[in-house]
């Protein structure tokens, strides 16, 4: 797994809460998910698109 610089993790950071923001509070969970998909298939590879699933649940409960 490669790492972000953390300068690029604030960058990224900001432009999705500008995109959540954008879609609205009654679409944020549909953009989310609109958004993973694509990530998903940007990144090709169905065993770390599952390990990020699993990463960004930890803590969750």
């Amino acid at each position: 797994m490669s790492t972000m610089p953390s300068e690029d993790v604030e960058a990224a950071y900001e432009a999705l809460a500008m995109a959540i923001d954008s879609a609205g509070a009654e679409r944020e969970a549909l953009f989310l998910t609109r958004l993973a998909l694509v990530l998903g298939h940007e990144l090709g590879d169905i065993t770390a698109f599952r390990r990020a699933i699993k990463t960004a649940l930890e803590d969750l409960q």
